[in-house]
């Protein structure tokens, strides 16, 4: 009851002794991110992931934070297997992980391996040097796999580059050529699955994209706007390849606005069209001013 807020208020020394530190056993670990915790949840991730590594067993899996967590190894062999694979899923999304540092640096977490896989480059630009600057427009190019010397049998050649998970994936991009003209390069990533479909980024849902939102809230709004000045077109009742094109109008066969019902009905204009495709060429022209006087005698009744 004594005690002070500014007394509580006081930061927790937490002492200096080994018996506190947590450093050794972090040794052979890895941490991880979720990028999508609306997809992948915390609890399924820690009990899957031994097995889909082949791991159970040998690594045991701490819940850090809603979107962090750690695995720890029994042996080093098996920690830098599970890195040398390089992206890794869960529930088809993607997972940043990378080794236990002391002292992480501020973008840890932040970059996954990714192989990019670059097509359409023109034949005259085959050259690791051309290769690894469009490598870099995905982002930090750290292998080129492509040796000139050497049988190639796709048709793409593959970088290897640190891709910054903040940013959208690239699918393509329009380069200018040195001698002149331009052409479109075309990028697709392995082992990537699900991305958001309209901004191309790794950490959400098409459903849930902010541009997508804004973009149906862009379409609501313009309905709402215009939607009293744009009134539905009509199909019309007579085309022009119907028998009474040019016999009767259209305004004589569609719906009388005082009733709401058709000014002729549909099976009365079905016998006309019949009544004129039996006529012969000669008599075509009498039938048809038969039915445009039947027509205006009915109209002049009304």
């Amino acid at each position: 009851m004594a005690m002070s807020l500014e007394e509580e208020d006081e930061p927790f020394n937490l002492p200096d002794l080994p018996e506190f530190s947590s450093v050794e056993r972090n040794y052979l670990s890895l941490i991880g991110r979720i990028l999508n915790p609306d997809c992948q949840k915390m609890r399924s991730l820690i009990l899957d992931m031994p097995r889909k590594w082949q791991k159970v067993g040998k690594c045991r899996g701490v819940a850090l934070s809603r979107d962090k967590f750690q695995f720890i190894f029994d042996n080093e062999y098996d920690l830098l297997d599970v890195l040398d694979k390089g992206v890794h899923t869960y529930n088809e999304w993607t997972l940043v992980i990378q080794r236990w540092v002391e002292n992480p640096p501020e973008d840890y977490l932040q970059y996954i391996p990714l192989w990019v896989q670059i097509r359409q480059l023109p034949v005259n630009y085959y050259t690791a040097e051309a290769i690894s600057s469009l490598g870099d427009l995905v982002g930090k190019v750290d292998v080129v796999a492509f040796d000139p010397n050497k049988v190639q049998v796709q048709n793409f050649v593959r970088v290897k580059v640190f891709f910054d998970v903040s940013r959208p994936l690239r699918k393509e991009k329009v380069v200018n050529l040195p001698k002149g003209g331009s052409a479109t390069i075309m990028f697709s990533y392995e082992r990537i699955q699900k991305r958001c479909y309209e901004c191309q980024r790794l950490n959400h849902e098409c459903e849930v994209c902010p541009l997508w939102i804004r973009k149906r809230q862009w379409q609501a709004d313009d309905r709402k706007a215009f939607g009293s000045f744009m009134k539905p077109i009509k199909p019309l009742v007579i085309t022009n390849n119907d028998p009474l094109y040019g016999v009767l109008k259209e305004e004589q066969v569609g719906i009388n606005p005082a009733t709401g019902r058709p000014r002729i009905a549909a099976d009365v204009l079905e016998a006309m069209r019949q009544y004129l495709l039996v006529s012969n060429v000669d008599e075509r022209r009498v039938r048809e001013d038969r039915i445009k006087k039947s027509v205006a005698e009915a109209e002049a009744d009304q």
